[in-house]
């Protein structure tokens, strides 16, 4: 069965099985019918499959009459930044994020560079029943390779206010740079070397394809933290296929945690900047209590990139992410940056004068642990309005399913959109703990379903 995903957060499908060249013709006209006029810019990760996607793409904006300009292999914060800089009316980036080799897909920007709200989401579907016709001959797009974009990205990273360079550049930290083979390979080393970093490279080959899982959760990573150690590395950066994750590794060859990735951002910002952040409800509560040391307040939002953009436009934020390891600096763009979460990470470090492992420690300790159980029969709805019936006396957020804040833990139960099933994530301040509210919950959602 074809498999394809239509979501704010693009259209994603596996090549040659749901992702195909109609698919592609489909939804790249009805964009153009959205856009309108003007122009398009368009960037993709290292995958083979881009070539394809991208040359399809592109000949249908033009057939639709919209320029394009075109920054090659680059990370998706990069075309983000560059839909604003030319002052372009959309942009496109062809990449499935952390999804294996096989997939791809059309990420699908709106004029500020931000991703489409749910709004604009559903005013492109319904322009899918009304596609309008393509232009004559003498109106076709005008078609430009831009190669500048990705150094034009990590110099405004460079220049951002607070980043002492000499500072950094005075540590002489030792990085390993795991970049999976995917677009992060063009920019992170350069970046890390700009700053005076000995950087040893692993999976940096210019190939398209993934060497390992390529989503960066610490079961695939296990070569990296070794490398650390070989090395004798201070730290690994380690980004996803299309580089707007960041996780990193403790000089212990350990995982920092992507949790404390959006942490350490917080309290980095907070500490200059006083003012709003904005992280999604399954975020751990580390940023709120960073927040409540700084003077400042974290407002939480429902999960997904364009709902914590809203939420940080609507608050006026400083500063916002996901516990995935997003960061989203709004003095630079609207959009999960892995180039701002390094430079955040080598100016922290270097102020803090100590390792990263030793950094790690110094900010609050909590252990997540996260399961799903699948619904047999069950209403994912009725079940959560059940809890929220049951716990209508706590500290509830109802915005995106439901999350409940105790005073030792919290727990955030979130129906999937695609299958009938229903995650629970908990949080405590050991794992022990976290892993005995979950089997609760559990306990308490099958009784339910009994």
């Amino acid at each position: 069965m074809a498999t394809l995903m239509v979501s704010i957060s693009g259209i994603r499908g596996i090549v040659g099985d749901g992702l195909d060249p109609e698919t592609l013709v489909k939804y790249t006209s009805a964009y153009a019918d959205f856009v309108k006029e003007g122009t398009v810019v368009i960037g993709r990760d290292s995958r083979i499959t881009g070539e394809f996607v991208r040359s399809i793409t592109a000949g249908t904006l033009l057939a639709k009459g919209l320029n394009v300009i075109d920054i090659g292999i680059c990370p998706t914060p990069t075309v983000q930044f560059m839909v604003k800089k030319l002052n372009a009316n959309g942009g496109i980036v062809f990449s499935a994020s952390h999804n294996p080799n096989e997939w791809n897909a059309l990420k699908l920007l709106n004029s500020t560079g931000q991703f489409m709200s749910p709004k604009e989401h559903k005013i492109l579907i319904e322009m899918l029943n009304t596609p309008q016709p393509y232009v004559s001959w003498d109106k076709i797009g005008k078609y430009t390779v831009y190669e500048e974009g990705i150094n034009i990205h990590k110099n405004a990273v460079l220049d951002m206010q607070y980043i002492d360079k000499e500072l950094i550049k005075s540590k002489k930290f030792k990085v390993v740079a795991d970049c999976v083979n995917g677009a992060g390979l063009y920019v992170i080393p350069d970046l890390l070397r700009e700053l005076g970093c000995e950087v040893i490279e692993l999976n940096c080959e210019k190939t398209g394809i993934f060497p390992r899982l390529p989503e960066p959760l610490p079961e695939n990573l296990t070569e990296t933290m070794k490398a650390v150690l070989e090395h004798g590395a201070d730290f690994a950066i380690v980004v996803d296929p299309d580089a707007d994750r960041l996780v990193l590794i403790t000089d212990k060859g350990q995982p920092f945690g992507e949790e404390n990735t959006i942490t350490l951002a917080m309290k980095f910002v907070f500490s200059k900047n006083k003012g709003n952040g904005v992280a999604n409800l399954s975020t751990t509560r580390a940023v709120d209590d960073v927040a409540k040391a700084a003077g400042c307040e974290v407002f939480r939002s429902s999960v997904g990139e364009a709902n914590v953009v809203d939420k940080m436009k609507e608050v006026n934020a400083v500063i916002g992410g996901e516990g995935s390891g997003g960061v989203i600096y709004p003095a630079l763009h609207y959009g999960r940056d892995s180039l701002v979460g390094t430079i955040f990470t080598l100016q922290s470090l270097a102020e803090f004068g100590g390792k990263l492992s030793e950094f790690k420690q110094s900010l609050p300790q909590y252990y997540i642990a996260k399961k799903k159980i699948e619904l047999t029969g069950g209403s994912p709805d009725a079940v959560i309005n059940t809890l929220i019936k049951k716990y209508s006396s706590e500290k509830i957020n109802t915005e995106d399913g439901l999350r409940i804040d105790f005073s030792d833990h919290w727990v955030h139960f979130r129906k999937s959109n695609t299958e009938p099933i229903i995650r629970v994530i908990t949080e405590a301040k050991s794992q022990c703990e976290a892993e005995e509210y979950i089997d609760k919950y559990f306990f308490e959602i099958e009784k339910l379903l009994d």
